[in-house]
């Protein structure tokens, strides 16, 4: 079933390939993966023109939110898209999602959105107090989703082939980018509302894995601005 509101703490960690292999053999144990199977996230960022959104997340204050559109995998141009906003305050993370048309989707993002329930009104709400926002970066990856099946609300996910790109930002292009996490690396997610098992904090702390604060957007934006290079990001 697909969740619309998310309250939750969402811990990342970065994974070679032989840290991944052992946890998912500890994972065969605890968790389920996810009925929709390994999948391709494809997703748009929008922002100012300043930027001001994925500036002022990489000053990693206490709230900061990213708008986003998404889909998952290839799909024809008129299928829905999730029209997301994401908060993140004090290390809690608030998610919005609304599933819209592209047409409606674009029509809100350019603060003219007629939205028809309370959390249409939200991202209404918040794109509009930005004055005007446009595409910033696109954004893909490669996601394997777990669950636990005695709690869903506790879930895990990998990426890997994280990718981004600066020019044709549109989900219907195709997911190809410029990669910004190397070969042999995976991003591990993380997500509950409440305290992990022990027989993952017993793993982290044998494996030597500490929470990391890999932002895809914000690293794409370094790339973009030239604060680094993609070997140095990788």
């Amino acid at each position: 079933m697909m969740e619309y509101v998310f309250q939750r703490m969402e811990m990342k960690y970065q994974l070679d390939d032989a840290q991944r292999a052992r946890l998912e053999r500890l994972m065969s144990a605890h968790m389920a993966p996810d009925e929709w199977g390994p999948s391709t996230v494809m997703n748009v960022y929008y922002d100012t023109p300043s930027r001001l959104l994925v500036r002022r997340s990489s000053e990693h204050p206490l709230y900061k939110e990213k708008i986003r559109t998404r889909r998952y995998g290839m799909q024809a141009s008129d299928a829905p898209v999730f029209l997301e906003l994401k908060k993140k305050c004090e290390g809690i993370v608030y998610k919005r999602r609304a599933t819209l048309a592209p047409e409606a989707a674009s029509a809100m993002l350019a603060g003219k959105g007629a939205p028809t329930n309370q959390i249409e009104q939200e991202l209404d709400f918040t794109i509009r107090r930005y004055g005007g926002l446009e595409p910033a970066a696109f954004i893909a990856y490669d996601r394997e989703a777990f669950y636990a099946p005695y709690d869903h609300d506790f879930r895990m996910t990998f990426d890997r082939r994280v990718r981004c790109r600066f020019e044709d930002m549109s989900l219907d292009a195709g997911d190809a980018g410029t990669q910004i996490l190397a070969d042999g690396l995976s991003l591990l997610e993380v997500k509950t509302s409440r305290a992990i098992p022990m027989w993952l904090v017993r793993f982290l702390s044998e494996e030597h894995l500490y929470k990391t604060h890999f932002s895809k957007y914000g690293t794409a934006y370094a790339l973009m601005s030239g604060a680094a290079s993609p070997a140095a990001l990788a």
